[in-house]
Formats: structure tokens, C-alpha cells, sequence
């Protein structure tokens, strides 16, 4: 346990750093899991519609540092593919 009162406060602010970039994380998922979900409907314009939002959420994310931009840009590019598969 910390002992000092600034480490206790940097304990605090760890904690509630974690629980944000929990939250964070899961609400990515959660957008990528509706896209997927929409490809596998086979419903292309729901797909597009999910993918706009989980673009959104995903690229906050990355701004915020909670993800690397080649991980985010892959994640797009391939959702960007499967959507674009359902046209042909």
C-alpha cells in the first residue's frame, strides 16, 4: 500500500485511469461486434451505417492513446473489405 500522500493519490488516479481505459476499450469492442454482426446479417447498408460509428469510436480511442493507429487502421481496413465483399 502507499505510504506517502502523493503516492497515494497517484494510486488513485492509476485506478481511475484503468477503470476509463476499460471503459474505453469495451465500448471499441462493443462498435466492432456490431459491425461484424451487421456483415454477417448480410444487411450492407446496416454495415456501412455500424462501421461509420465504430470508425468514430475506434479513431477517439487512438487519439486518445488508448490504441496504436496501425491497430485501429487495420481493424478499419478490414471491416472496410468485408463490407465492400458484400457489394460483389
Amino acid at each position: 500500500m502507499a505510504n506517502s500522500p502523493q503516492a497515494r493519490k497517484r494510486a488513485r488516479q492509476a485506478e481511475t485511469r484503468r477503470q476509463h481505459n476499460a471503459a474505453m476499450r469495451s465500448m471499441v469492442r462493443t462498435y466492432l461486434k456490431k459491425v461484424n454482426a451487421a456483415i454477417a446479417s448480410g444487411d450492407q447498408g446496416a454495415a456501412q451505417e455500424a462501421f461509420q460509428k465504430a470508425t468514430s469510436v475506434l479513431d477517439k480511442a487512438t487519439r486518445k492513446g488508448k490504441f496504436h493507429p496501425n491497430k485501429a487502421a487495420r481493424h478499419k481496413s478490414r471491416l472496410n473489405a468485408k463490407i465492400k465483399a458484400m457489394a460483389a
